[in-house]
């Protein structure tokens, strides 16, 4: 990776940054936000989430005063508008536990106490759909998605709409859950994660990432992301497959061996391929990227100039 462009930081330059920002996290919360093989701890919170809360807060006040500036030049009253981060990542990187614990820092703080978290998976096509496409194994895949969709909802929570509906996804049922829907209703800061939300497709005029107002990557080396996944795998045999009407229930009465040889078939024919050719090619699009070692915790930040 090219450094001219970019801000580089080792874990501990980075961590001076967050400067006098507040912990505002517990272990309690901590425990409820992070996710199920994820060994975060509340130094990584804040050594890592603090400071990057903190630039964010920056950015977030600057844009609000932005957009003052522009209504008082226009002489009109401007609707509220989300300022929109984007996350990006494979599967099994920790992008959903990463979401969460920013947007639980970012309403802690007085200047957007609103903050709203909604992710790509609920524009997945109906598993009907896929099927009907022959898409099923390209799950998470960008011709899974209901892209259109997708950019309809955010041209909306951009226009400063007083509500806008995205559907909602069941991992259980591992399928989008009909006339369910979450409620987005003009939030200071709105959280979209998603594994393609970076993409950039031949011959569109837009894509999701025109709507962001800031953009993160999560990077790991692929041996790792592979590794955590077959550990959550593991993990979900005795909890998530065993519930009623789980897609995977077929895989919890699995052997360990089992279990580990089909979790790495799906990972080599799905998730580590999307990850090769369409998510790990994004990273440069992100204006910062966290590196993830071996055990989870961030060591390097990279920002964009």
């Amino acid at each position: 990776m090219s450094s001219s462009r970019y801000l580089n930081f080792e874990r501990e330059e980075w961590r001076l940054l967050r400067a006098n920002t507040p912990l505002t996290l517990d272990q309690a919360d901590l425990d409820r936000l992070r996710g199920i093989n994820e060994r975060i701890d509340l130094a990584e919170v804040a050594d890592v989430y603090l400071p990057l809360s903190r630039l964010l807060n920056l950015h977030v006040a600057a844009t609000q005063e932005l957009n003052h500036v522009s209504a008082t030049f226009l002489g009109t009253t401007r609707p509220q508008v989300p300022y929109i981060i984007g996350i990006a990542g494979s599967v099994a990187v920790g992008k959903s536990t990463f979401a969460r614990i920013l947007q639980a820092l970012l309403s802690r703080w007085a200047e957007h106490p609103s903050v709203d978290l909604v992710t790509t998976d609920g524009f997945l096509r109906p598993n009907a759909e896929l099927t009907e496409r022959g898409l099923m194994n390209r799950k998470g895949f960008p011709e899974s998605y209901d892209t259109r969709r997708l950019l309809e909802f955010l041209r909306e929570v951009k226009s400063g709409s007083p509500e806008v509906s995205a559907p909602v996804y069941s991992h259980i049922a591992y399928d989008i859950v009909p006339d369910e829907s979450v409620v987005v209703r003009q939030p200071d800061v709105m959280i979209l994660e998603g594994l393609n939300v970076l993409q950039v497709g031949d011959g569109a005029a837009e894509f999701v990432s025109d709507f962001f107002d800031f953009s993160i990557y999560i990077d790991a080396d692929e041996r790792d992301v592979e590794r955590w996944y077959v550990e959550r795998f593991l993990a979900l045999r005795g909890t998530a497959f065993r519930e009623p009407g789980s897609f995977f229930r077929d895989y919890a009465p699995l052997g360990t061996d089992d279990a580990v040889e089909t979790a790495r078939t799906i990972w080599r024919d799905i998730n580590g391929r999307n990850l090769r050719e369409n998510i790990a090619p994004t990273a440069d699009r992100a204006m910062l990227t966290v590196r993830k070692g071996a055990d989870h915790r961030v060591t390097q930040v990279r920002l964009r100039k």
